[in-house]
């Protein structure tokens, strides 16, 4: 059983940055796929960013290339988001999620763990 908790979420200005971390409790994290996802009001859950179980394997979103970068530290049971260029559009409730299976999933269905989320607000 992994626990996720979601953190660094806030109110930012159009353009600028923020930075999320998950932080995971149970047995073997390093042996999961961690991924972000993102769910606006009205909207279906979005995923966002993907890395694999070595960080070998990076995936993104289109919306989001170029501007947010996922990254891991197993020693401190950690996944992070960081979110560049913000735009209005990025306004979103953001999971953490992870997978054991070997994969690089990046749909919704694909992971077991999931975290309550963190509201991200960007304004004009």
């Amino acid at each position: 059983q992994v626990q996720l908790v979601e953190s660094g979420g806030g109110l930012v200005q159009a353009g600028g940055s923020l930075r999320l971390a998950c932080a995971a409790s149970g047995p073997a994290f390093s042996s999961y796929a961690l991924g972000w996802f993102r769910q606006a009001p009205g909207k279906e859950r979005e995923f966002v960013a993907m890395i694999s179980w070595s960080g070998g394997t990076v995936y993104y979103g289109d919306s989001v290339k170029g501007r947010f970068t996922i990254s891991r530290d197993d020693s401190k049971n950690r996944v992070y988001l960081q979110m560049n260029s913000l735009k209005l559009e990025d306004t979103a409730v953001y999971y953490c999620a992870a997978e054991g299976t070997p994969g690089t999933p990046i749909e919704t269905h694909e992971y077991q763990y999931w975290g309550q989320g963190t509201q991200v607000t960007v304004s004009s």
